[in-house]
């Protein structure tokens, strides 16, 4: 398997070890059902850089492979038995939960790759590309726009059907305290508040600690099993 040992893959080296972890995870996994929302992401983010709808698709590149990398960093550390980090580790830990539904796997890893590690591989981009962040910030918003589309998409088609009204209504409570706007909102200010930390190490290193923490609480959250809700836990097997 592709191990990660440069700070950045091209797309396409990306999009080829999403494929290769998706072919060896049970459908019901919990990383899974993320990985495969987030590889359609990647798929669609590579259409567009070569249709020129970025403002620099060299940074947008650069950024996507920098974004992946800390995901793929959560994979790798899960399968070595190491812990990821604060953010992922709820999603590692109930990925085969029997009393979690396939949308709440796939909101709480969007909510721990946005809320976290996109506003720090944005100030990574920026600081290895020469940027600063209202530089990137158009693009940001394409970035996002790409994620609200998916993210709605997999809303539609995970949602139960309307004759599943045992498991329904604590369904949408559960989901319903997340937002993709919000999260990007939220991910750009975290962004531009850890841009002025730093020269001031300390706090950045704290700050951007708290954050994991405090997102991790968030996915937690969204990983509340459901009463009533069951379905067969996910097959043992091999966890890249």
């Amino acid at each position: 398997m592709t191990q990660l040992t440069d700070s950045a893959l091209p797309v396409d080296q990306v999009i080829d070890r999403m494929r290769e972890l998706q072919q060896g995870l049970p459908e019901a996994d919990g990383v899974a059902v993320f990985n495969r929302m987030y590889l359609t992401v990647t798929e669609l983010v590579r259409e567009r850089l070569a249709a020129t709808f970025f403002d620099d698709p060299t940074g947008v590149a650069h950024l996507d492979a920098v974004f992946a990398r800390r995901y793929l960093a959560a994979v790798d550390a899960s399968g070595s038995g190491d812990r990821p980090t604060a953010c992922w580790r709820p999603l590692f830990e109930l990925r085969g939960h029997p009393g979690i539904h396939p949308l709440q796997f796939a909101l709480a890893g969007m909510n721990a790759h946005i809320e976290h590690d996109l506003p720090l591989s944005v100030l990574d981009t920026c600081r290895e590309l020469g940027r600063e962040p209202e530089d990137v910030e158009a693009d940001y918003h394409r970035i996002n726009d790409l994620l609200a589309q998916v993210e709605a998409r997999v809303r539609e088609e995970l949602l139960p059907e309307p004759e599943a009204v045992r498991i329904a209504d604590p369904l949408l409570h559960v989901v319903g305290v997340w937002s993709i706007d919000r999260a990007r909102d939220a991910a750009w200010a975290s962004l531009l508040g850890l841009w002025e930390l730093q020269e001031a190490p300390l706090a950045y290193h704290a700050v951007a600690a708290a954050l994991s923490r405090s997102v991790g609480m968030v996915s937690r959250a969204l990983l509340t099993p459901l009463d009533g809700y069951g379905r067969p836990p996910a097959a043992a097997g091999s966890r890249p």
